[in-house]
């Protein structure tokens, strides 16, 4: 059993393709997470054309695109009608470069009831569920914001009951919801499609920091995949994007994958 390594493009905003390709590659990585927002390189925006060369360069560097990370919110207040143009443009962009998943967050909001957010999020996951399946993609949720534990995403994906649509556990979102690792694990494992790292210096301060230099319980998280034989994706999301003032992340990507390697070494 081994998992597969992959970061995600939030660490490196902006870079051109052909760079973060050089870089997976450079470091060892498998694979490579794409934030799709209209800043970066590859976004619902783009042409069949370039779509067509973001899968070339990465094919031809034998590096896979893991997922392309959107920013619907799938149980944010209003008309369903919005919310589903982008999950759909999402799946479009995934299926066209060879991504195997799409992420959404759920995006409830303080406005309104956590009953009506659940509802919203099972009816338009649900109603999207028939494309994805189609596009042969899957919907991952990740554990964000107002779903931010394992709980309450499964209490979602578990009244959408369709296999195209499953969980992104984000290690520091849960950890920040008071879950531990094998609560988050428990609820989370009969959807799960990948898993997002990363490491932080306390719950006030999510500045990110180097894999192993924070809080974040990694150790333990990577201990209970592997002791269930679980063999998927680990992502290391450095948020760089939103923190100024973080250290590069090209420079950290050797020693975040070493620190990684010996996570799994340990745990096998």
């Amino acid at each position: 059993m081994r998992m597969k390594l992959a970061f995600s493009t939030l660490g490196v905003p902006g870079l051109p393709i052909q760079d973060v390709v050089r870089l997976a590659a450079t470091h060892g990585y498998h694979g490579v997470e794409l934030r799709a927002h209209p800043e970066e390189p590859v976004h619902p925006g783009i042409g069949a054309a370039q779509r067509a060369e973001v899968a070339d360069e990465f094919r031809g560097a034998g590096i896979e695109i893991l997922a392309v990370a959107g920013y619907a919110r799938v149980a944010a207040p209003g008309d369903d009608g919005p919310v589903l143009a982008q999950v759909r443009a999402l799946l479009d962009l995934a299926h066209d470069v060879g991504a195997p998943y799409i992420r959404v967050f759920p995006g409830g909001g303080t406005e309104q009831r956590p009953e009506a957010a659940d509802a919203n999020a099972v009816r338009r996951l649900g109603a999207a569920a028939e494309y994805a399946a189609e596009l042969g993609v899957r919907i991952l949720l990740e554990t964000h914001d107002s779903h931010r534990t394992g709980a309450d995403a499964a209490r979602v994906l578990g009244a959408v009951g369709d296999r195209h649509v499953g969980a992104l556990w984000d290690v520091m979102h849960t950890w920040l919801g008071r879950e531990q690792p094998q609560e988050s694990y428990t609820a989370l494992a009969p959807y799960l499609g990948y898993v997002q790292v990363k490491d932080i210096a306390s719950a006030d301060d999510t500045t990110p920091l180097p894999l192993g230099a924070g809080v974040l319980p990694l150790t333990e998280c990577v201990d209970i995949l592997s002791r269930h034989g679980w063999d998927g994706w680990l992502c290391w999301e450095y948020e760089k994007r939103w923190y100024e003032r973080a250290a590069p992340l090209p420079e950290l990507l050797g020693p975040g994958r070493r620190h990684l390697a010996r996570l799994l070494n340990e745990s096998a």
